[in-house]
């Protein structure tokens, strides 16, 4: 009797029911068939998110390591030049050109060893976005060369003369990578403290004469640059190496200047013929 009675419940209850109408029932259809449109452009555009995050990721990676080797490269640029310019220090009257043609070889290594790694590295690619990681390289190459050019020829080597000597080591089916002018200015704000070393070391060795022309060679270099630096973007870095390139010259000045206020007080060295070598404080020398 139960049974028979819940069975007429739920018959009522079927019976009783809203029934679903054919608009409805397309209306259901429809919004089913967005949904699942909506969620296939979804799975796409997650994949397609993934892949170019993987590209990204990929480009960073890569520009990472290559970062690396640049400054390794840089580093190793660095290194060697300075021992260049050790080289050329040791410059004397008696040993000139042995010194410098040691030297020259010794550039000519950096050259084609170190620099043309770099260039190999940066060639073809968005170089100056990595020019803070090969800056300081370049620049202590520049330094090497014009200080070796000085005291070989007495004369400024010039931004196209270093760049000239780096067409070779180009990719010819790529454009040329050249230094740029910042560089090359930096590099020679840095050679004025070299030659302002060698200045003094060549008066305390007598060697008045070329002390002296080192002397109107930075004060030249400095005089140029303080028409440049001014129109210049702002570069802490070379605001800063125009000070201590102003206290380059004025130790040279000094120096230059005393010996040439005192000069009485230098006398030939005993048993030395040589007009250039000196003694200072040696009046009592008989």
């Amino acid at each position: 009797m139960l049974s028979c009675s819940s069975a007429f419940q739920r018959v009522a209850f079927m019976l009783m029911a809203p029934k679903l109408k054919p608009q409805r029932l397309h209306q259901i259809a429809e919004t089913g068939a967005e949904q699942l449109v909506k969620k296939a452009r979804t799975m796409t555009t997650e994949s397609s998110m993934k892949d170019a995050f993987s590209t990204y990721a990929d480009y960073l990676n890569n520009f990472n390591e290559k970062r690396e080797r640049v400054v390794k490269a840089s580093r190793d640029i660095t290194m060697n030049s300075k021992k260049v310019i050790f080289q050329v220090h040791r410059l004397s009257k008696d040993n000139k050109d042995e010194v410098l043609e040691k030297a020259g070889k010794d550039l000519e290594a950096v050259r084609d060893q170190h620099f043309a790694r770099l260039m190999r590295e940066l060639q073809g690619t968005d170089f100056w976005k990595l020019r803070r990681a090969y800056s300081p390289g370049v620049q202590e190459y520049v330094e090497a060369a014009t200080f070796y050019k000085f005291c070989l020829s007495g004369t400024l080597c010039t931004l196209d003369d270093i760049n000239a000597t780096l067409v070779p080591l180009s990719d010819p089916s790529l454009e040329p990578l050249q230094i740029n002018i910042l560089d090359y200015i930096l590099g020679l704000a840095d050679l004025t403290g070299e030659l302002m070393r060698m200045a003094i070391g060549r008066i305390s060795d007598g060697e008045i004469e070329f002390a002296q022309r080192i002397c109107q060679f930075v004060r030249q270099i400095h005089r140029e640059l303080m028409l440049v630096v001014p129109k210049m973007d702002d570069s802490y870095d070379m605001k800063s190496k125009m000070e201590v390139m102003l206290q380059s010259v004025i130790k040279i000045e000094n120096a230059c200047f005393s010996v040439h206020v005192r000069g009485s007080e230098y006398i030939p060295l005993l048993g030395d013929d040589a007009p250039t070598s000196y003694l200072l404080g040696a009046a009592d020398v008989e």
